[in-house]
């Protein structure tokens, strides 16, 4: 096993809602090569999950998702589960987080891939992430809130919402985008990953590039992350990393979503497509978040987390 990498900085802030906690990353042992792949909630994450996955594992085979990349802040497994999971694991790492850049540490030779999408998009993913979960998930995660004293016991959170429009507006107000922290929500995240888009163990991908060229951006990606791919499988992984293919392979990826939404992961992989919010958000909350966009973002980082690099340009050639 390779020596622990040397830490840059550690976390500059701490985040914890009702989901995840930064702290849990205090002492997670490291390793020089591991990915780290960090979005907001229903951005691509698990998406990006599978690509990097067939990229260390040099095969388009479908392999448990949530059982393959680590979670290292994710509060709902038991004490010390993603740590027992990562230590398991002989091949190159590649963890999940929800945390924005500067709740994360920084280590020497550690990539971190951020995946972006357009905020009202997220939005609408997370209402269905959230309105399918099973009971025994809604009830895990009261549990957790009425225990933490930050939210206290009898906390009225919603976890698991039935109204698109109603859970929209929250979203735009706050609580059903961060979940009980404020530097937890889509705003903080994007702010934080777009102050550190110049820094070379940082990759910004875009959910529409994806969608758009999904060839192009697995090699910006395979080539960030500084793995060859054999020029005789690129076509059988880009084609397992289609939506499609995904889906239909939904049992093997997410095997153990049936506990946590109804459905399981065919629920959880769902449609893969934009601007679902047309004709079900109201007007008037639509507005709100578009004045939310031109007051928590610059105008470049705006363009980019609505339309990503093919349209908006390159994160690291725009101005701030």
């Amino acid at each position: 096993m390779s020596a622990a990498p040397r830490l840059i900085r550690s976390a500059t802030r701490r985040v914890r809602n009702r989901a995840f906690d930064s702290t849990f990353w205090d002492d997670f042992p490291m390793r020089p090569d591991d990915i780290v792949i960090s979005t907001n909630p229903k951005c691509g994450t698990t998406w990006t999950q599978r690509i990097v996955g067939m990229m260390v594992f040099g095969s388009s085979a479908p392999f448990p998702v949530q059982d393959s990349s680590p979670w290292p802040d994710f509060r709902m497994p038991p004490p010390g589960a993603m740590l027992g999971l990562a230590e398991s694991q002989q091949h190159r790492r590649f963890l999940k987080s929800h945390l924005p850049w500067d709740a994360l540490p920084h280590y020497e030779g550690v990539k971190y891939i951020h995946v972006a999408r357009d905020g009202r998009d997220a939005a609408m993913s997370f209402f269905h992430h959230k309105s399918n979960y099973t009971p025994e998930s809604i009830a895990r995660l009261i549990g957790l809130s009425n225990a933490d004293s930050k939210f206290g016991d009898g906390d009225s959170y919603d976890f698991s919402p039935q109204d698109p429009a109603a859970h929209f507006a929250g979203w735009v107000e706050g609580p059903e985008d961060d979940q009980g922290d404020a530097g937890a929500g889509y705003f903080g995240m994007e702010n934080s990953f777009w102050a550190a888009r110049h820094e070379p163990q940082v990759l910004l991908v875009h959910f529409n590039d994806m969608k758009a060229d999904l060839e192009g951006e697995m090699r910006r990606i395979a080539e960030f992350l500084d793995i060859e791919i054999a020029e005789n499988i690129w076509a059988e992984i880009v084609e397992a990393a289609g939506f499609e293919a995904m889906k239909g392979d939904a049992h093997q990826l997410m095997p153990q979503a049936g506990g946590v939404w109804k459905g399981g992961g065919k629920t959880f992989i769902n449609k893969g497509t934009n601007r679902r919010w047309e004709g079900v958000c109201r007007a008037a909350d639509l507005a709100r978040y578009e004045t939310k966009v031109s007051s928590e973002f610059s105008p470049s980082l705006a363009a980019w987390c609505e339309h990503g690099r093919l349209v908006a340009g390159d994160p690291t050639t725009l101005p701030d």
